[in-house]
């Protein structure tokens, strides 16, 4: 319980830090040690909850924690070098309440899986991670854009980078997030039993349209020149089918059915 009680508090320390920041029109690195202390702090909560449990945990709450502990990671690391800290204004509370529901729910027995599942649930989780980040920066480069054309210029704006670096930034991490997840189904094919499963097979199904459709947005992006709201919406749509893919299943199989 302490140790998440001060992951918790740090993450939203952090939080604040850089809201004030924003508010000042001026990003410091105050942020940056409960940041990473709040970080280490989510990593070892799990890590004595396996302990206890003799095994990874990946039920419901587990998984949403790691990927919150995956974004606040990423935030954590990419804006130490001053690239998007303002991230963090809604990447580490996110973390913080996927970390209480972790808690909250208590622990179960760890899955016994070997190392090729091992393998493909955590490559999961990191492309889970990434494209969960490259998803707020297409929502944040739609509210920039509006704001522009809109001309409003709030305050927020100054904490962002300028539009062109940011599209950049959005697109690197959807490269990022579509090489884990082509790694996440291709052991998938060749690690998981009966992938086509009734339990599977929706899961299998959404993951391979959310692949093609960051796949067709990066090709449309290199042949094209695609960018501004047609990204974005190809951007939220594929994340849509990819939240589903894995969260969704297992919200209506662990707390609708209470399977596992």
């Amino acid at each position: 319980m302490t140790i998440v009680l001060i992951a918790v508090v740090l993450y939203l320390v952090a939080a604040a830090l850089l809201v004030t920041d924003v508010q000042r029109q001026r990003i410091s690195r105050a942020w940056l040690l409960p940041a990473a202390a709040a970080v280490l702090m989510h990593a070892a909560a799990h890590l004595m909850g396996w302990n206890e449990t003799g095994g990874a945990e990946m039920h419901f709450f587990a998984a949403m924690s790691l990927v919150g502990l995956g974004m606040a990671t990423l935030t954590t690391f990419v804006g130490a070098g001053g690239r998007m800290p303002a991230l963090g204004v809604v990447v580490f509370p996110l973390a913080a309440l996927t970390l209480s529901g972790y808690h909250q729910h208590g622990h179960v027995p760890g899955d016994q899986l070997d190392w090729r599942l091992q393998l493909h649930a955590w490559m999961a989780l990191l492309a889970y991670a990434t494209l969960a980040i490259a998803a707020l920066l297409a929502v944040m480069l739609w509210l920039q854009e509006r704001a522009l054309r809109r001309r409003e210029f709030h305050r927020w704006l100054r904490a962002l980078p300028p539009l062109v670096e940011l599209e950049t930034l959005m697109f690197r991490t959807i490269g990022v997030g579509f090489a884990l997840l082509t790694g996440t189904l291709l052991t998938g094919v060749l690690f998981v039993e009966n992938l086509f499963a009734q339990h599977l097979v929706h899961k299998t199904v959404l993951s391979v349209l959310s692949w093609l459709l960051f796949g067709g947005l990066l090709l449309g992006r290199w042949r094209y020149g695609w960018r501004g709201a047609t990204a974005v919406r190809w951007t939220l749509t594929a994340m849509a089918f990819l939240m589903l893919a894995f969260f969704g299943s297992r919200a209506v199989l662990e707390l609708v059915l209470g399977r596992t």
